[in-house]
């Protein structure tokens, strides 16, 4: 692939990571609405059903994104990348139509089916990057996330005030123009001459994770993934419900403080990311997002009121630091004809922990704010979070130390 044509390659794959990303911040402001209505219980409560929402989602993820990366490996990125926008749709349309709870849990059953499309978009950009490139490349990848979930709460939190199913319709409708933007721009990234045949053994979640043994160095990096995709999940899980129940926030309200902390996200993963691993390296980046996610979250924890939970976001958002820091370590250590692996195993390996997250972190919610609770503490899953970023913090140091 010629350099323009990987420019141009890099671009849609932002943009289609960029628009996946509005379509599922579009709903968050309104799902706390929409399990009440269709429920007719408490926040406390619904808290606990989006937490078996999101762990529908993690575990279909968790199965199918070794698939779907290996399926890349043999038949290239473009089509992949493609089905996969179009099974996000569906998932929408499902949602905006659930007449039922359980409906839900099928929407997003398909929304973590078609979650591999970030699996393909990361092996698309470990194909057309250098290795000088590859951290802020992903860094763009990850800014993508941070624009999204500017763009998509506040879409959704405006667009809620409609009624809690209308973000689901326009998600649907951002999904089809991604599908048609995809369809016509896209070019593949991976030659014919670098596909290799697709193995069943090597493409479930266990068979991925088994291929990753012949590289040992990359071990001590999963853990560190697992405790930051953990800590991580503190805020999709519960930060709507916390926002309801401690400071009273509207769905417009919450559509706009996703929006903050994407802005800031932003800045760090397409502005900062680059000069900082320049500086100090793609390990000593990561540590300080650690570093800095750790007080942004123990200041979640303890805010007294919602303004000061606009104070900690732009320290929380250099936790965009850790994630493309870390696949940036990761693909130097992997041949180029199993990037599409590697990335399916790192998926994989944050759905297996996003499948334990949303539990334990609205169980948490749940406890410290029932009526049976010992300390009414809501903030507890942020300080639960910000203690995962400290233990990461000691393993990636004795990494470093190890090579």
């Amino acid at each position: 692939m010629s350099r323009d044509a990987s420019r141009r390659g890099l671009i849609f794959v932002v943009v289609t990571v960029l628009l996946d990303v509005i379509g599922i911040g579009i709903v968050i402001p309104v799902l706390p609405k929409l399990i009440v209505s269709l429920t007719g219980e408490g926040v406390d409560r619904a808290a606990i059903d989006g937490g078996w929402l999101i762990f529908t989602y993690a575990a279909m993820q968790f199965l199918f994104a070794p698939v779907i990366g290996n399926l890349s490996d043999r038949f290239g990125r473009r089509p992949v990348l493609l089905v996969s926008v179009a099974t996000f749709g569906l998932d929408n349309l499902v949602c905006a139509l659930a007449p039922t709870l359980p409906w839900l849990f099928v929407g997003r059953a398909l929304s973590g089916l078609s979650g591999g499309s970030y699996t393909s978009a990361a092996a698309f950009i470990a194909d057309v990057s250098t290795p000088e490139t590859r951290a802020r490349n992903f860094g763009f990848m990850g800014m993508a996330f941070g624009v999204g979930f500017v763009l998509g709460p506040v879409i959704g939190g405006l667009a809620g005030e409609f009624g809690p199913r209308v973000p689901f319709f326009v998600a649907a409708g951002v999904s089809v123009l991604n599908l048609l933007f995809g369809f016509f721009f896209l070019k593949e990234s991976l030659p014919a001459e670098k596909r290799r045949s697709f193995s069943l053994a090597r493409a479930n979640p266990l068979g991925a994770l088994r291929e990753m043994r012949k590289y040992p160095a990359l071990w001590p990096l999963a853990a560190v993934v697992v405790l930051y995709q953990i800590g991580h999940d503190a805020n999709p899980s519960v930060w709507s419900y916390a926002g309801k129940l401690r400071f009273g926030w509207s769905e417009a309200d919450i559509g706009l403080s996703l929006a903050a902390v994407g802005i800031a996200m932003s800045i760090v993963m397409g502005g900062l990311i680059g000069p900082i691993v320049k500086r100090f390296g793609e390990r000593r980046a990561a540590l300080i997002g650690l570093s800095l996610a750790a007080v942004g979250f123990t200041g979640y924890a303890f805010a007294p009121a919602g303004w000061v939970m606009f104070v900690f976001i732009p320290v929380f958002a250099f936790i965009g630091l850790i994630d493309p820091s870390l696949r940036a370590i990761a693909v130097g250590q992997v041949a180029e004809d199993a990037q599409g692996e590697l990335q399916g195993a790192i998926a994989s390996l944050k759905g297996l922990t996003m499948v334990g997250s949303p539990i334990l972190m609205t169980q948490v919610f749940g406890f410290f704010t029932g009526p049976h609770a010992p300390v009414y503490f809501p903030g507890a899953p942020f300080l639960v979070a910000a203690c995962l970023m400290l233990i990461g913090i000691v393993i990636l140091k004795s990494y470093g130390r190890a090579r």
